[in-house]
């Protein structure tokens, strides 16, 4: 049972597993596969909708497209990657009403300057400290109900270094965040520490990323190091990008699909997964008791 706030859920064990997706067909997976946290990933919209990188491409209006189409189809919670804000304090404040009223449950908010990177991406160049604080108190001064909750990112450890990094997740604690995440700490250790010195104050976010900078923990473990919430966002991608990859190299070497069957839904099973026949019955209610038929005209009638 999905309970009434994220914040609720937040605050009790065991740590919340949120499952990246992107569409409404992978949220509806997701959450029957028992998930009550979804995670809405920027980088996930930009592989699958652009085909590119997760290198600041995806605007914010995309962004708002997607989780309304998710949240017309599911009812978990959403947790939403909003990048930087996609600008300025103003331009978060915009965004987080937006996102609010799209569905979002959770809105996360990094510390990079435009164009941003993907947190296991080098290179990447960060506003102050103070810059970002800034934008933290517009989000929270422009959410309309308290409910909806802001996550702080800073991408500090690259280039500033956990100790810098811990002290802007205290900068940014302070300036509203409901829940702080340190992005790309690159050993076990590093994890101990911002949940050490970090975890009493706030719900703590980790971010498991296949190959990339950060050790990929069980949740369990990662429970145990402090931290409250635990996203998988390129996964799903990185799962359909090979599937997708093997079918059409058996399409193309088979010219049919039969070598791969059983590892595809067929039509009536994928029907059965987003609920055709559910929702073909439900129009039946609307339809009139009466069938409408149509006259067809023949040659020789007359105008």
């Amino acid at each position: 049972m999905i309970e009434a706030t994220l914040s609720a859920r937040l605050s009790r064990p065991p740590i919340l597993i949120a499952p990246g997706v992107y569409d409404a067909l992978t949220a509806l997976i997701a959450e029957r596969s028992g998930f009550e946290a979804l995670y809405i990933s920027g980088a996930a919209i930009a592989y699958s909708r652009l085909g590119r990188p997760d290198i600041g491409l995806v605007g914010m209006s995309e962004v708002v497209q997607a989780v309304t189409l998710i949240r017309d189809r599911i009812g978990a919670h959403l947790i939403v990657d909003a990048d930087t804000g996609y600008g300025n304090a103003l331009n978060v404040q915009r965004t987080v009403r937006l996102l609010e009223r799209a569905g979002a449950n959770a809105i996360q908010i990094e510390d990079q300057d435009f164009p941003k990177r993907c947190g296991h991406l080098d290179d990447k160049v960060l506003i102050s400290a103070s810059e970002m604080a800034g934008k933290i108190k517009a989000a929270v001064d422009a959410r309309s109900s308290r409910d909806t909750l802001i996550i702080a990112r800073t991408d500090a450890i690259a280039g500033e270094g956990l100790d810098r990094a811990l002290a802007r997740a205290a900068v940014y604690r302070e300036a509203g965040a409901d829940i702080l995440f340190v992005e790309a700490p690159r050993e076990r250790e590093e994890l101990g520490r911002i949940g050490a010195q970090l975890g009493k104050s706030a719900p703590l976010m980790a971010n498991m990323v296949e190959g990339g900078k950060t050790p990929v923990l069980p949740a369990s473990e990662l429970e145990g190091l402090g931290f409250s919430l635990v996203i998988f966002p390129g996964a799903i991608v990185r799962t359909l990008a090979k599937a997708a990859e093997d079918f059409y190299t058996s399409l193309k070497t088979h010219s049919s699909t039969d070598p791969f069957r059983a590892r595809m839904f067929d039509f009536d099973a994928l029907n059965r997964l987003i609920g055709t026949p559910e929702i073909l019955e439900r129009g039946k209610r609307y339809s009139g008791n009466e069938p409408r038929t149509m006259k067809v005209r023949s040659r020789n009638d007359k105008v």
